[in-house]
């Protein structure tokens, strides 16, 4: 299958998306934030929906929804109950936008699967370089504030008494998943980019409790989802997004399997 380019530009566009999905994705679900990150891919799918109208890549639109996305929702950040009524809100905006979008849009049904379940095939030259670049911000970015954000993460009371803003991380933590989520949904749409960034850190966090050998799992995960599912895609002619959301839920049950000894033992 690696004789063909288009499966060559996949497995390299999958790796990014796996890679910038894992960094996110483990302190998302540290912080209890899940449902935060399936309303971003949600608020992005609007965003995407608008580009062609615009005359904008889609990639870009979903860019630009996510981040406006995540800066209100770091911004709740302190009032969890107001952020969460808030996140319903603003998804179900978001999806009527999306659909309104496509609506005027006269390639509408071929926007929208691509949209929902994603087109990695499609990936070309430019593509997965802009892919590139992005993986590489979120990396950096997530490398840069990692510390102090596990610190408020953990302990919020004793970060903001050190002088540790939660608040600002929180805000810049959210900017950062939305645009790992925007590299996700270019792999599996905005439907089912909770798989890459939530499946592999809920796997690594019921096998691991320390944050390094976590996080490590978290990029072995994503890694072995997104290139398996490809793969497995290629060999089946399943859905991308489909064969990858199947390995992501047979890899979590795994997880908890090999997790149910342990707490046995532990009680």
């Amino acid at each position: 299958m690696f004789s063909y380019d288009f499966m060559r530009y996949a497995f390299a566009a999958t790796a990014l998306a796996a890679f910038a999905a894992a960094a996110s994705g483990y302190f998302l679900v540290l912080r209890g934030q899940s449902f935060a990150g399936h309303a971003l891919s949600h608020i992005g799918f609007a965003g995407a929906a608008a580009a062609p109208l615009l005359g904008v890549p889609v990639l870009a639109g979903f860019l630009a929804a996510a981040l406006l996305g995540g800066l209100g929702i770091g911004l709740f950040e302190e009032d969890r109950a107001g952020r969460d009524l808030a996140i319903g809100m603003v998804l179900a905006l978001a999806l009527a936008l999306g659909m309104f979008f496509l609506h005027l849009y006269r390639g509408a049904a071929t926007l929208l699967s691509a949209l929902l379940f994603g087109n990695v095939f499609a990936v070309d030259r430019a593509t997965l370089l802009a892919l590139g670049l992005l993986t590489l911000l979120v990396l950096a970015a997530m490398g840069l504030i990692a510390r102090p954000l596990l610190f408020v993460s953990l302990q919020p009371e004793l970060a903001e008494a050190k002088g540790v803003a939660p608040r600002r991380y929180g805000v810049l933590f959210m900017l950062i998943t939305a645009a790992a989520t925007a590299l996700a949904s270019v792999i599996v749409g905005s439907l089912l980019v909770f798989t890459l960034l939530i499946g592999p850190a809920a796997a690594a966090l019921r096998l691991s409790r320390r944050v390094a050998s976590g996080l490590a799992l978290t990029f072995a995960f994503a890694l072995l989802e997104a290139w398996g599912g490809l793969a497995l895609a290629y060999a089946t002619d399943w859905p991308v997004s489909v064969a990858i959301t199947f390995l992501a839920f047979l890899v979590f049950l795994a997880s908890l399997g090999a997790a149910a000894p342990a707490r046995l033992a532990r009680g």
